[in-house]
């Protein structure tokens, strides 16, 4: 476990599964991932197995409130190539609808980060939003991040294409 000021970063739990499920699957969050799909029970259960608890270039954690311990949201970092030292970045909180706010979601981040630049000896960690993402996008930029990137209209939702922002942060950068 790593605790921050707000939060705290656990394993992710077999009894987690169902309210992450339920989070994921709110339209209001679902566009915002990659996943375009409702989430059945035995698609969540299968993430859970395959890759939260197999897949060694996967690190995900469950967000809780370190006060009550409940569980607030999931982040990793995905995706990680051991040889360029590299990970993509995960976040979102689920409870209260909040998707990133002002306390929760920067504490997570930054024990995340923390985890991947001085446990991991991570090189990189990289993120990709799409563009009408504007919580991310001026979260990302606080945490340190840089826009490296756009690659155009990859994104069909809500009846318009939107292109993908590619957002990284460098080991030097982190250290600073």
């Amino acid at each position: 476990m790593m605790s921050g000021t707000h939060t705290a970063l656990r394993e992710i739990l077999e009894e987690d599964l169902e309210a992450l499920r339920v989070w994921r699957n709110n339209p209001d969050q679902r566009r915002y991932f990659r996943e375009y799909r409702d989430i059945t029970p035995s698609m969540q259960k299968g993430w859970y197995e395959n890759t939260v608890c197999r897949d060694d270039r996967v690190r995900m954690f469950a967000i809780a409130e370190k006060a009550s311990g409940r569980l607030l949201g999931a982040c990793g970092l995905c995706y990680i190539d051991w040889l360029r030292r590299s990970a993509d970045f995960s976040i979102y909180l689920g409870a209260d609808d909040l998707y990133i706010d002002d306390t929760f979601a920067p504490d997570a981040a930054r024990l995340l980060l923390r985890y991947g630049f001085e446990e991991l000896n991570l090189h990189r960690v990289w993120a990709e939003i799409y563009d009408f993402d504007s919580a991310k996008r001026d979260f990302l930029p606080a945490l340190g991040f840089k826009l490296e990137g756009r690659h155009r209209e990859t994104h069909w939702s809500e009846g318009r294409w939107s292109d993908s922002l590619f957002y990284g942060l460098l080991d030097r950068e982190y250290f600073g």
